[in-house]
């Protein structure tokens, strides 16, 4: 006891000579009462697609920079495609020689089936006589002596011109499966908005080089937009889709309804938490990749044997991922530390649910640039 008095004597000796500053030392509070829970988020757009190339070329048009607003079906980004147009005009060709071939197919078909090869005077065996002789002495006497089935040669030459029919329409369908290749691939060059949005961010200039699978441009819908946050798997049964929480944007700390529009339903099996988007109203004030708040209800029951502490929010340090404070030491310097605020409490304070303990000092109104090892008093 009588060392804390000594220690805590020093301590207001040299609070007492030391120039009054705009920061200054001050204990936590404390409180036992609960209600809402302060998860930190990233506003992120309704919708967002990262196009990337699907053929290797030459990129030979890109339609703006980081910003600028698209509407669907607009180009982005175009590879160059001409020595697919060659190949196409090439294919093209084929299709009409295919083409060709298959109507001098069906011709021979017909043929053979209403004027039969086998029954013509030229494939007879012929003794040299007229043409009528050979088909009323020659062909029966030939077919009759073994010379030849007319018959089966007339069945072999219809298989044979219904085998070049179908030999015909192979090429032919081949000759369209090239083209229509050819034109997915074409189609391919070009990068297509698929819905209204802005660039948000581009991996490509006119004249590079690309393979498939390069990405090319962030393209995203910020009409409206949304923050996407990971919830503690404790606190996800407290929401529902279309409940509306309160949410902070880090512009002006205005405050503004979220509604909830997505639960994902599996829980990260790493931190234990769920995924939670929530929408944002129209013409809110911010944008992507900005940093945000929300205040998600706990139900849990009250533990009034273990108070939680309560601190101004001109305390808390910004500026980073995560909120943290300046805790004074009993050697008077000060550590930085990492807090989880909890919710609103009055108008200018917040509770804390971790990071700091009851009876602890902090310090109010850091200055700019404080890091641990920092003193708040002057010699």
């Amino acid at each position: 006891m009588h060392k804390q008095l000594i220690s805590l004597g020093f301590f207001f000796g040299v609070l007492a000579a030391a120039p009054v500053l705009a920061s200054e030392v001050i204990p936590v509070e404390t409180t036992s009462s609960h209600g809402q829970v302060v998860i930190s988020g990233t506003v992120v757009p309704y919708k967002e697609v990262t196009l990337s190339a699907q053929i290797p070329g030459t990129i030979k048009y890109v339609a703006g920079d980081v910003g600028d607003s698209f509407k669907a079906g607009d180009v982005l980004v175009a590879i160059d495609d001409s020595e697919l147009r060659a190949k196409r005009r090439a294919a093209v060709a084929q299709l009409a020689q295919a083409e060709a071939a298959l109507r001098n197919a069906q011709v021979q078909y017909n043929r053979e089936l209403w004027s039969p090869q086998s029954e013509s005077p030229s494939r007879m065996p012929g003794m040299g006589l007229p043409t009528l002789f050979d088909n009323v002495f020659t062909k029966n006497m030939g077919d009759m002596m073994g010379y030849g089935n007319p018959d089966i040669e007339r069945h072999s030459d219809l298989v044979a011109r219904q085998t070049g029919v179908r030999q015909a329409l192979s090429a032919v369908e081949q000759a369209r499966s090239a083209i229509a290749e050819l034109d997915a691939m074409i189609r391919d060059a070009r990068s297509i908005a698929p819905f209204d949005g802005v660039i948000m961010k581009k991996y490509v200039e006119v004249g590079d080089t690309v393979q498939p699978g390069k990405p090319l441009v962030d393209f995203a819908h910020v009409k409206y937009l949304r923050i996407k946050s990971d919830i503690p798997a404790r606190l996800v049964s407290n929401l529902k889709v279309g409940m509306v929480v309160p949410a902070y944007l880090d512009v002006g700390r205005e405050k503004v309804e979220a509604r909830v529009a997505q639960i994902y339903p599996v829980a990260d099996d790493k931190h234990h938490t769920v995924t939670v988007k929530f929408d944002l109203p129209v013409g809110v004030k911010g944008g992507p990749g900005m940093y945000a708040e929300v205040l998600i209800p706990d139900n849990g029951p009250a533990d009034n044997s273990r108070p939680k502490v309560i601190i101004p929010r001109s305390a808390i340090i910004g500026g980073g991922s995560l909120p943290r404070v300046l805790v004074v030491r009993e050697d008077g310097k000060t550590e930085m530390r990492v807090i989880r605020p909890g919710s609103p409490y009055g108008k200018d304070k917040v509770v804390v649910l971790s990071g700091l303990k009851p009876g602890e000092k902090i310090v109010d109104h850091p200055p700019v640039g404080a890091s641990s090892g920092w003193s708040p008093f002057r010699h």
